[in-house]
């Protein structure tokens, strides 16, 4: 019986062990292939994925409403060898793949593009962006005139809720709405909020402190300033930078943009990255309009995006490269573009890991810095460093995002395609 019971758990181990390898080999092999493809019209593209993976490919056409339908027509394809793909006419295709030939694996969208080239930039840039509306960062409580602890918003607003008016009146600075509440003289207010894709109105009565001020138990924001680096600008003088979007640094939440201005900024000082700490590069900005160096008009995940005016395109002194699609980059060297001191550089790096598939897409790249120049000034990757362009075979494939706080000269980007869909 004993001998039985040890068979048996032997056998379930194994089992459980083949599962876990089969699961974790699905899971890498869904990763390896993008859920999107670009391809260049006119040029040959080669996918050699080496993958137990088979499907067809058919072309979607646009209907009226803007969606898109299949075609009846298609093309066998084998992913378990190389393929070579070419298209002469833009267009859009549906790639459905199975696993082994049956099982239902992934359904890859791919679109034929023209060729692009884009301005690798790499320079300090400051931000100020301004809120569409009043950011609610927080909810608490507070004590009272009569002395007792009270939180009037509690369970009424959530963080990240945005304030958009009070009693009608529109509103979008948090000195104003402060004002606005303290002026109340304790009668309820109805306030317009804005949460996610829903708007509603709620009221809250605003309560004294002990100062005598109305209030209502919550912390607000309503605009964020940083330094960057620009990534890239186009041939019509549109920019994108950053790689990731400005988060409110107490919620983390992707700040929703009313405007947003570029200003001029010197790098003034670097502290130095080490393990468990994050370098940082300071910047000094002076926010006037003779240092205005373009308006933000896009806040996304995937990076801040708008258009420079003629003081930013004068200091740009890089020539355009072609963009570098997902399929098309390689482990192995390549190069970021940034500002250090004072003049914007080409840095070595070793690209050691590609995601093209990632949950996180400003983590597409994993990257090492190997270049001894920029490891003495820096440290490695450091805070402001956030959109540096990176370069590969002589094409613009994407920007630097995050820095590893264990390991300063290591960290990770974005693809560039995954910028430009922005």
């Amino acid at each position: 019986m004993r001998k039985k019971i040890y068979q048996g758990c032997l056998i379930f181990a194994l089992i459980l062990t083949c599962m876990s390898l089969v699961g974790g080999w699905v899971v890498y092999a869904y990763e390896q292939i993008p859920g999107n493809i670009k391809l260049r019209v006119g040029e040959e593209h080669v996918i050699d994925l080496g993958l137990p993976l088979s499907g067809e490919i058919i072309k979607t056409e646009k209907k009226d409403d803007e969606s898109m339908q299949a075609a009846t027509s298609s093309i066998s394809v084998d992913l378990s060898n190389s393929v070579t793909m070419k298209a002469d006419t833009l267009s859009s295709y549906q790639m459905n793949l199975k696993l082994f030939g049956w099982i239902p694996f992934k359904q890859v969208n791919i679109e034929v593009i023209k060729d692009m080239t884009l301005t690798p930039v790499g320079l300090p840039i400051g931000i100020y962006l301004k809120t569409d509306g009043v950011l609610v960062i927080g909810i608490g409580e507070f004590v009272s005139l009569d002395g007792n602890e009270v939180s009037p918003s509690k369970y009424l607003l959530k963080t990240g809720d945005y304030i958009t008016a009070v009693d009608g009146v529109e509103v979008s600075a948090k000195k104003k709405f402060i004002e606005m509440i303290e002026e109340s003289d304790g009668n309820p207010v109805v306030l317009s909020i804005r949460r996610g894709e829903e708007e509603f109105d709620v009221e809250v009565k605003p309560v004294q402190n002990q100062n005598a001020k109305y209030k209502l138990g919550i912390w607000v924001r309503d605009n964020a300033q940083g330094v960057g680096t620009m990534t890239f600008v186009d041939s019509e003088g549109n920019f994108g930078a950053l790689g990731h979007g400005i988060n409110d640094v107490d919620t983390s939440i992707v700040m929703e943009l009313d405007s947003g201005t570029l200003y001029h900024t010197d790098i003034i000082a670097i502290k130095k990255g080490i393990k468990g700490e994050p370098g940082e590069m300071t910047g000094m900005i002076e926010y006037t309009d003779k240092n205005i160096l373009g308006i933000i008009t896009e806040n996304t995940a995937k990076g801040i995006f708008g258009t420079c005016n003629e003081k930013m395109l004068s200091r740009i002194e890089t020539e355009p490269l072609p963009i570098g699609l997902k399929q098309e980059v390689e482990l192995g060297p390549a190069q970021i573009l940034c500002t250090v001191d004072g003049m914007p550089r080409y840095y070595d790096i070793e690209i050691k890991e590609l995601y093209l598939e990632h949950t996180n897409v400003n983590k597409g790249i994993v990257l090492q810095v190997t270049d001894p120049q920029l490891i003495a000034v820096t440290g490695g990757i450091v805070q402001g460093m956030s959109g540096a362009p990176i370069i590969q075979n002589g094409k613009l494939i994407g920007a630097v995002t995050h820095v590893l706080v264990n390991d300063s000269t290591s960290g990770y980007g974005i693809f560039i395609e995954e910028m430009l869909l922005e």
